[in-house]
């Protein structure tokens, strides 16, 4: 049974100016104790749908023009401001893209991993106090610490602390928003290492939304493309890694350097991505395919099947590769 499927969701956001096609005809499903990977490239659209699963899409400029996003059978989207606030934290939580920014500077991160624990169980400060420490502990940091301030803290155990957070009251789902991003390789690997083994303990599944195929390759068991607001392939990460089947995957996987082998050039994918005001007729990738034709940019491809739970947003997809 899925935990989470999103069905047919179409985002934009409004300005004075024109109107910003974030999402166009999303869909995916995620399934219990699932580490599903997005990756797409900046203003993809990835951080939109993670706040449009928290409910936190911009109130004065998002707009949900369509869709459904079926959490434990239920359509979050429907849900009041008040039943959003009883979910978000206790059964969907989130780790936010920059640490620096996501944790508050004059309270303690005790204090902050305790105030999550007193909205959604409802317990004594005390406890909640006795909880943070545990969190701290089980994230790597000295319980001793809990009295510290944030910023007596380096990036890497930040995160930490970002991470204590969104695990305290066990949710069932857990979005992680590029939690690596600003942090050294070295430091990288001992977040997603801590990740990895909080979400086995409890059973937690996961949305880690990245630009980073090693990330994934590491960390997910599916993946999904996504480029221009659209998920472009979708299936296991072997798969989508192995037997890639959009332009835009291979081109991805193409711009990787190469340790291997003689090569004085990257191998870039030419071009930039469409404006999301202004996205061209057809295929959203038909300015930067090496293999549009005529129909490519008159018509707009669908997310079609091309193998066991792999799929694909490309013309080419019923051609054998190389055609």
């Amino acid at each position: 049974m899925s935990i989470l499927e999103i069905k047919n969701l179409q985002v934009d956001y409004e300005t004075e100016e024109s109107t910003v096609h974030a999402l166009i005809d999303v869909n995916l499903q995620m399934a219990r104790g699932e580490t599903l990977g997005l990756v797409g490239e900046t203003g993809a659209g990835k951080t939109t749908m993670a706040k449009c699963i928290m409910g936190l899409l911009p109130q004065r400029t998002g707009r949900i023009r369509s869709g459904e996003i079926i959490y434990e059978g239920e359509d979050l989207l429907k849900k009041s401001v008040k039943e959003m606030r009883k979910i978000r934290g206790a059964e969907i939580a989130m780790i936010f893209q920059d640490p620096m920014t996501s944790l508050n500077p004059v309270l303690t991160v005790g204090e902050q991993i305790a105030e999550a624990v007193v909205n959604h169980e409802h317990c004594s400060r005390s406890k909640a106090m006795e909880r943070a420490a545990e969190m701290l502990e089980l994230v790597g940091i000295p319980a001793e610490r809990i009295h510290e301030y944030p910023h007596q803290f380096s990036g890497g155990m930040k995160q930490r602390v970002v991470i204590a957070i969104a695990l305290a009251c066990n949710p069932k789902l857990l979005i992680a928003d590029e939690p690596t991003t600003a942090l050294d390789v070295t430091i990288q690997a001992q977040v997603l290492e801590t990740m990895q083994q909080l979400k086995q303990k409890f059973n937690t599944s996961m949305l880690l939304i990245t630009h980073d195929l090693g990330v994934v390759a590491q960390n997910c068991d599916k993946v999904a493309v996504i480029y221009a607001g659209e998920i472009v392939e979708y299936g296991t990460v072997l798969d989508v890694f192995k037997k890639m089947r959009h332009p835009y995957t291979e081109g991805l996987f193409n711009s990787i350097p190469q340790i291997h082998g003689n090569v004085k050039r990257l191998n870039p994918i030419p071009g930039l991505m469409p404006d999301p005001t202004d996205l061209p007729e057809g295929c959203s990738f038909c300015t930067r395919c090496p293999y549009a034709e005529d129909r490519c940019h008159k018509e707009s491809p669908k997310l079609v099947e091309v193998g066991t739970n792999h799929f694909a947003r490309c013309f080419r997809c019923g051609k054998t590769k190389g055609e």
